[in-house]
């Protein structure tokens, strides 16, 4: 075995360069114009939910004395 200067956590990290492979993966396949325009259109789907989501959860969120003031039935007024 060699040994090292640095400090490595784990064995198998200081055992990769024995691994290392001279071949080289091929090239990727470039997306077409279709698969762009999906995971685009996707993105923007997923962002505007979260949007949404945050704008009509807003009203929710906030506190205050207003939101208990107005949810008083009129049944409780009769009394």
């Amino acid at each position: 075995m060699f040994s090292r200067k640095e400090a490595v956590p784990f064995a198998f990290v200081a055992e990769a360069d024995h691994f290392r492979s001279n071949v080289t993966p091929p090239p990727r396949e470039r997306l077409g114009a279709s698969q762009i325009v999906g995971r685009t259109l996707l993105g923007l789907t997923v962002v505007a939910g979260l949007v949404g989501s945050l704008i009509f959860g807003m009203p929710s969120l906030q506190s205050g004395d207003s939101a208990t003031r107005h949810q008083q039935s009129e049944a409780s007024d009769n009394r």
